[in-house]
């Protein structure tokens, strides 16, 4: 991988692990949804200029249901069950959590497209899933939010963030069903208008009543602009030059710089039994979606 890419690549995880951080500081002034529903709203806007880019707009007309679709799934509905988990568990844990969307996706693949993981993939689902389970079992292992409600409503957020890894397993298997060979800019500018109307309404409806402080604003503005628009160009850029195999490996690297920014800048602590279930998480992630291989399961299925 050139030095170019590699530093596109590192810069693109540290965009995404910032988004935990911003979020956390947008919900505590306006509530999971409209923060969710703000995020959209401004990244739709950043985007709106690569509809100028040739080919892109034609492309987007000739797509807009599932594009719009899509969105809501890729986006709207995740952004708001994250923004939810961030008010409730450390920014560190929902990045683990977050961790598993290549498990959820091949996960999904399996039963809607029927594409079968093979032994070495199939063993990569258990050791996932496992290390999620472990996570959740030890969830005296980490300390909790500070006010947090009760451990209900810790478990309740962990849910939430499984719960969005899995609608953004749906969202790319109905995207490789519906959307193959639609143009990357299209679905990225798109599926962010689909999630803003979709969120449109319940954002104003629980737009809170006092008034939003700068700061809330600027964590807004961030994450939307760098975390979401930048972010969504970086990588589909890293997937057209290096295929969609080594772009996933971002997600190895997303809860290292969302462990530090919480540290840094929210006193979060870090436990040893996140970092364990971490990369028990990692490495069933690893084998899932085949970055690494065990020859020997390879050859017995």
């Amino acid at each position: 991988m050139p030095p170019s890419l590699i530093a596109e690549f590192l810069l693109l995880a540290a965009l995404w692990g910032a988004s935990f951080l911003f979020m956390r500081l947008g919900v505590a002034e306006l509530g999971a949804l409209p923060t969710a529903g703000v995020r959209v709203a401004l990244a739709a806007l950043f985007l709106m200029p690569v509809f100028l880019v040739k080919g892109v707009w034609a492309d987007f007309k000739q797509r807009a249901r599932p594009i719009l679709f899509v969105g809501l799934l890729n986006s709207g509905i995740p952004f708001v069950l994250f923004a939810f988990a961030v008010a409730h568990i450390t920014t560190g844990l929902t990045s683990i959590l977050n961790a598993t969307v290549p498990l959820t996706g091949a996960l999904v693949a399996w039963v809607w497209l029927h594409d079968r993981p093979g032994g070495s993939r199939m063993l990569g689902l258990a050791i996932g899933f496992i290390g999620v389970t472990l996570l959740v079992i030890g969830k005296s292992g980490f300390s909790p939010m500070p006010g947090a409600s009760s451990t209900g409503m810790t478990l309740l957020a962990m849910g939430a963030c499984l719960l969005a890894t899995m609608c953004y397993g749906i969202a790319a298997s109905f995207t490789k069903r519906h959307l193959t060979g639609a143009h990357p800019l299209a679905t990225a500018a798109g599926s962010q208008m689909g999630a803003t109307l979709g969120l449109a309404l319940p954002t104003l409806w629980l737009w809170p009543d006092h008034a939003v402080s700068t700061g809330a604003w600027g964590a807004m503005a961030a994450v939307a602009l760098l975390c979401t628009a930048l972010a969504y160009i970086l990588f589909f850029r890293i997937i057209e030059k290096a295929g969609p195999s080594k772009a996933l490996t971002v997600t190895f690297l997303v809860p290292v710089f969302a462990l530090m920014y919480g540290a840094l800048f929210l006193n979060e602590t870090i436990t040893p039994w996140m970092v364990f279930c971490g990369l028990v998480i990692m490495c069933g992630t690893a084998l899932s979606t085949g970055l690494v291989r065990w020859a020997r399961l390879e050859r017995t299925t």
